[in-house]
């Protein structure tokens, strides 16, 4: 395994800020301008179906515009479908979307969503958009990826975030088992791994120890700490946290 693990900031963010009041500031664009000259390898971005934070115009302007790759979260609609095959982000990262959520609330049914997911990941991969999956560390699921035809998956490390939030030890624990054997499996058929969803300082340092783990995605935490810190040192921190803990990996 690599020792150096991939950070993609995930700046919707910036633009639930921007929307609140209207207008052009703070830029999207800036943000992930600043991400890039300080070292993140990535730049992820969810075009809702409502379009509550990301507009259109911000994905054309990321592509025309960063070096690093853009990493598009999508959900399995056509309507997405045909955006990424117009804009042509370097990946897209299908993921489960309801209007009435605050935030994505846990991984898509691989399995169950078979039949829809096989065009979507089949003409996604055919214009050479490197596809993800975004879903829960769960076997079956991780099979069901694989089955589709997804070179990459995302790990959803929310209910392991919340355990460590609300103090639980022996559920933190227990989320964090799943991971880890969720990350051997995916890993031992050939699937590259990512993971993402409410890490902090306190909760990326187990998970980006994990091995089999190329790629970690944060965003929520990492604009909130920009407003005291600044976007360049809050994710030169947790560059750092992330390294240590990948200290002998791949060695």
């Amino acid at each position: 395994m690599t020792a150096h693990q991939r950070l993609g900031i995930n700046i919707d963010h910036v633009a639930t800020v921007r929307n609140a009041r209207g207008g052009e500031a703070p830029s999207p664009l800036r943000a992930a301008l600043m991400a890039q000259a300080a070292s993140a390898d990535g730049i992820t971005a969810h075009l809702r179906e409502d379009r509550r934070h990301i507009k259109d115009s911000d994905i054309a302007d990321l592509v025309a515009n960063i070096d690093i790759p853009l990493n598009l979260e999508m959900a399995a609609t056509d309507e997405m479908r045909d955006i990424a095959l117009k804009t042509r982000p370097h990946a897209a990262c299908i993921v489960p979307e309801k209007r009435e959520e605050r935030t994505t609330e846990g991984g898509l049914d691989a399995e169950g969503g078979f039949k829809t997911l096989q065009p979507l990941v089949e003409a996604l991969y055919d214009a050479e958009i490197r596809v993800s999956l975004f879903i829960e560390p769960d076997i079956c699921q991780i099979d069901a990826a694989r089955a589709l035809g997804a070179p990459v998956i995302e790990l959803h490390t929310g209910a392991y975030c919340e355990a460590a939030l609300a103090g639980d030890e022996p559920a933190r624990q227990g989320h964090l088992a799943r991971i880890r054997e969720a990350a051997r499996h995916a890993a031992h058929i050939g699937l590259e791994v990512h993971a993402g969803h409410g890490l902090t300082y306190d909760t990326v340092t187990d998970i980006a120890a994990i091995p089999e783990i190329r790629e970690l995605n944060i965003g929520h935490f990492l604009i909130g700490e920009a407003i005291f810190l600044g976007l360049g040192p809050a994710i030169a921190e947790m560059r750092r946290l992330m390294d240590a803990a990948r200290t002998g990996i791949g060695a």
